[in-house]
């Protein structure tokens, strides 16, 4: 077995054994670039759609073998040097477990890119601003790319959002910084990796499917905690959320590195936070321990009521962490101010449809576990609430137990939909639950139709001057694609009710 734990950019890869688990959009950039370095790429999957096929088709003309067929992932083939694995393998997957057994390397698509990156005009690799958590990340690397521009800076958006994070370091027009997405499944097999700054936004129970057995919280929260490890300059944390902080004081940093929190309170001292309704720092300016510098107004975030969007809490926690990594950075102050503001939230996040018969109703599909959907809820007084679908092994009392003084009634979906209404029954025995069935034709459930079935029960529930709020908590697979047409559908529901 070669060793390739050196192994970079520069490096030869030619005669590298590399086996690629997976072959979805990461898995494929993998697969791709090994070849393009010499390595001796066989690329494994449990089948795939046209495209997939396309793409094997080309890789195998320039030289990999492609096995995308059942069972293919079931066995470790014979001679390998590294196995690289797309997020969803489980750490108890066949392909990992045999390679540990084995003693062969097991790297994440992230772990590969970090030893890719290349050098810049300065002889340096481009930095990376590392976020993660149980909610948010999308929105936060959005926020901080929209800053890293607004500073006239070359960046992108890439790991769990944007592009895969082999294709971004591998391009031939180098970036000046990295606004980098990681999930704890990136993480889970990430090891050299050295930020610039991270985060940890929020911590909360998700993707407990994926862990397994009576440590699994402990190990989720464990892999958004490697986000820290070998920081160089700011490991950035939740003043809101201990649990953040605690992962920033047991990780191993370069010296010199700060721990600086972010607050929807007033800032101390090495934190960002609210002075009013102005976002602050004071973390990083000299005169930090007797002032604050003014970044943003939070009305104007992601252009606030201009643009439609409602301005909830956790948008700008978000806002906030953004805001420190780029200021971790180096970027001005004027530049946090024009990129918040110029920023634009993606659908179905806190999303207003607009309507005008007396309620509000808000489009929060992507609020796809229970800390999310909390997020929401505590935005809005007096709300009729529809939830249920996937729950993902989560729990719901914590948040019914929180948010019970503002619920007037629920409406459920879903495959999971008993787990939001037991908890509704112990917290909250008061409030009315309308159960919506999804109609269906051969099997497959029609989403507009039940979503047209949930407008109307929640209208029926509302009165004047309520909030009806599309904050599942659980993922949309069992009746929808994806989250985005979930959210699509009940914008369509409530267009077509005003419309009569």
């Amino acid at each position: 077995m070669r060793d390739v734990s050196g192994l970079g950019r520069h490096d030869s890869w030619d005669g590298v054994r590399a086996v690629v688990g997976g072959f979805g959009v990461s898995g494929f950039a993998a697969a791709d670039n090994l070849n393009h370095l010499g390595a001796r790429v066989t690329a494994l999957a449990e089948g795939g759609d046209a495209e997939q096929h396309e793409k094997a088709e080309l890789l195998e003309v320039l030289g990999a073998d492609v096995r995308l067929e059942q069972g293919a992932t079931q066995t470790l083939p014979d001679d390998v040097d590294v196995l690289v694995v797309s997020p969803g393998f489980r750490p108890d997957a066949p392909l990992v477990r045999q390679a540990r057994e084995r003693g062969v390397p097991v790297w994440g698509e992230v772990e590969l890119a970090w030893r890719l990156r290349d050098v810049g005009p300065d002889g340096l690799p481009a930095p990376w601003l590392c976020v993660t958590g149980t909610n948010g990340k999308t929105t936060t690397v959005q926020m901080l790319d929209s800053i890293l521009r607004a500073a006239g800076l070359r960046s992108v958006a890439a790991g769990n959002v944007g592009l895969p994070l082999v294709e971004a370091v591998m391009d031939p027009a180098p970036y000046d910084v990295f606004a980098v997405e990681l999930s704890s499944f990136q993480l889970h097999h990430t090891y050299s990796m050295s930020p610039q700054a991270s985060v940890v936004l929020n911590l909360a129970e998700d993707h407990l499917d994926w862990y397994d057995g009576p440590t699994a919280m402990a190990d989720y929260a464990a892999d958004k905690g490697r986000i820290y490890q070998n920081v160089q300059r700011a490991c950035v944390y939740n003043v809101a959320d201990p649990e953040t902080e605690r992962l920033v004081m047991e990780a191993d940093v370069v010296e010199g590195a700060r721990a600086v929190g972010f607050t929807l309170g007033m800032p101390g001292v090495s934190m960002l936070g609210l002075v009013e309704d102005l976002l602050v720092d004071r973390a990083f300016i000299e005169e930090r321990r007797s002032s604050a510098a003014e970044l943003c107004r939070v009305g104007d975030i992601a252009g606030g009521a201009e643009a439609g969007v409602e301005v909830a809490p956790h948008l700008v926690a978000n806002a906030l962490a953004a805001a420190a990594l780029a200021r971790a950075h180096g970027v001005s102050q004027a530049a946090v101010r024009d990129g918040l503001t110029g920023f634009r939230l993606d659908g179905h996040r806190i999303s207003r449809v607009p309507t005008t018969d007396g309620l509000t109703w808000v489009d929060d599909s992507k609020a796809t576990n229970p800390h999310a959907a909390l997020s929401s809820l505590q935005a809005y007084d007096d709300v009729v609430w529809v939830a249920g679908g996937l729950a993902k092994g989560a729990h719901f009392d914590d948040l019914v137990r929180t948010v019970a003084p503002r619920l007037r009634a629920a409406v459920l979906i879903g495959r999971d939909r008993e787990v939001v209404a037991d908890a509704l029954s112990r917290h909250a025995p008061d409030v009315p639950v309308i159960r919506v069935d999804a109609p269906e034709t051969d099997g497959v459930v029609d989403g507009p139709a039940l979503m047209r079935r949930v407008v109307g029960a929640a209208a029926d529930l509302a009165a004047p001057g309520d909030t009806v709020l599309l904050a599942p908590g659980c993922a949309s697979q069992d009746q929808f694609p994806g989250y985005a047409a979930r959210g699509d559908a009940f914008a369509a529901a409530v267009r077509e009710r005003q419309t009569g």
